[in-house]
């Protein structure tokens, strides 16, 4: 994914109120007065909430003149979340690890223990 399709989505993914927006597309499509329903702030502001997520690709307009629906365009976040993937990776491997060094840790305690209840 280029470095600037990347920046616009997680820059776009950093609002609380375009989440939700996201969450609420995520179960179809809908018009900006049903989208703006659910928040105490203005029509002008969820507007330029809206265009945020539709220069970041997440959102496009429906063909409805009158109603302009706005619908989930999903691309974006597969991209954002194949490249995440790569560090989930990197924990699960690191935390494999971890977990390798403490088993191996408490083999040494418990025989360390067994031979001092012998003496």
């Amino acid at each position: 994914m280029p470095s600037n399709a990347l920046d616009a989505t997680f820059a776009a993914l950093a609002d609380p109120t375009r989440r939700a927006i996201l969450a609420h597309l995520a179960s179809g499509e809908a018009s900006v007065t049903e989208l703006a329903a659910p928040f105490e702030i203005s029509q002008p502001a969820i507007s330029k909430h809206l265009k945020v997520l539709e220069r970041a690709g997440l959102i496009s307009r429906g063909l409805d003149a009158q109603r302009r629906p706005r619908k989930l365009e999903a691309a974006p976040l597969a991209e954002a979340t194949e490249w995440l993937e790569d560090f989930r990776r990197f924990w699960e491997t690191s935390y494999q690890q971890l977990d390798f060094l403490l088993d191996e840790l408490k083999k040494k305690q418990t025989k360390k223990k067994n031979r001092s209840r012998k003496r």
